[in-house]
């Protein structure tokens, strides 16, 4: 793993590789007790012809630093940040699956790590990348999802930090993924938390809704993460001739949709099937000739090699 330190108001330095171990940390570390921290998650792939590929890795890089400024951290710069990933790739390249096995997952993070009792910014901080092969995100693999709508819990609100991958986001989502996952659901989509009335996002990923040649998904307004596949989706979709719209979908737009499909660095592309929403299930086509198939072809494609990059999304390791 890759490990660089800097104190605050400072900036980051030379990192370095060490053996993938635990990190050791004050009980008081601002990360601990206020949850100062941010990360990404990204996706380096092997090409038939033996290549490594990393995918926009300058825009979690951009994301990073624009989380860091929400909470107050300091941040390595782009290049830092991809020089750390594709040493960290470089260094575990060994664990890459083969094409169509899986990918590398690589996970930065940026954590308050220096000692603090009272609620202020930590006084030193760490940004550390890992990474583990992965396979499919979700147990039903290339399956339609099946999503519950949430109206007890809300993800995020206004003013508040759902629009950076801050690390406060996730852990209260647990429960309501939970309840849902009893259920049978595979996941959770919220609406927005003023009004209960508008799409917001899956625990994990974004979402977007098909209806004839035009695609919709919420706009990102602060409470939903800018995701790097969803951007990477809405180009992939221009360019195919589809029209799209970023704009706040109401929840009842959902039983006129002809499709709907998430998109993640985990997930990729994910089918849904349906969505349940105060008891009443709502089916979406899954068979045939699919928009989000077409879309996912592509993307994977650009970040297996197997297209053309000549958007200069891709990034070789050597």
């Amino acid at each position: 793993m890759y490990v660089m330190s800097c104190c605050k108001d400072q900036s980051f330095l030379k990192g370095r590789l060490c053996r993938y171990a635990n990190i050791e940390l004050s009980p008081s570390a601002g990360v601990l007790n206020y949850g100062q921290g941010v990360y990404e998650g990204m996706k380096a792939n092997r090409t038939q012809d033996g290549r490594i590929l990393l995918f926009r890795a300058d825009q979690n890089a951009g994301r990073m630093r624009h989380g860091a400024e929400r909470m107050c951290m300091p941040s390595p710069s782009i290049d830092q940040f991809i020089d750390a990933v594709k040493e960290t790739v470089s260094a575990n390249k060994r664990w890459i699956p083969p094409p169509g096995k899986g990918s590398l997952y690589v996970r930065p993070m940026l954590l308050g790590t220096g000692p603090i009792l009272g609620l202020a910014p930590a006084p030193e901080y760490t940004f550390l990348v890992y990474v583990s092969p992965v396979g499919y995100y979700f147990k039903e693999g290339t399956a339609p999802l099946n999503l519950y709508i949430e109206e007890e819990y809300v993800r995020a609100s206004p003013g508040g930090a759902g629009g950076v991958k801050s690390i406060t986001n996730y852990a209260p989502v647990m429960k309501a993924i939970a309840k849902a996952k009893d259920r049978g659901f595979s996941d959770v989509l919220y609406l927005d938390a003023i009004n209960k009335k508008y799409l917001e996002e899956v625990s994990s990923c974004n979402i977007f809704i098909v209806k004839g040649n035009v695609i919709s998904t919420p706009a990102t307004n602060g409470t939903i993460l800018e995701g790097v596949t969803r951007k990477s989706i809405i180009e992939i979709a221009k360019d195919h001739g589809y029209q799209v719209e970023e704009r706040p979908v109401a929840v009842d737009e959902l039983v006129d949709a002809d499709e709907v499909f998430c998109t993640g660095t985990a997930v990729g592309v994910a089918l849904v099937g349906s969505i349940t929403y105060r008891n009443k299930r709502i089916e979406f086509r899954s068979e045939g000739r699919l928009v989000c198939q077409q879309l996912y072809s592509t993307l994977v494609g650009l970040q297996t090699g197997r297209i053309e990059d000549k958007k200069g999304w891709t990034l070789e390791i050597n």
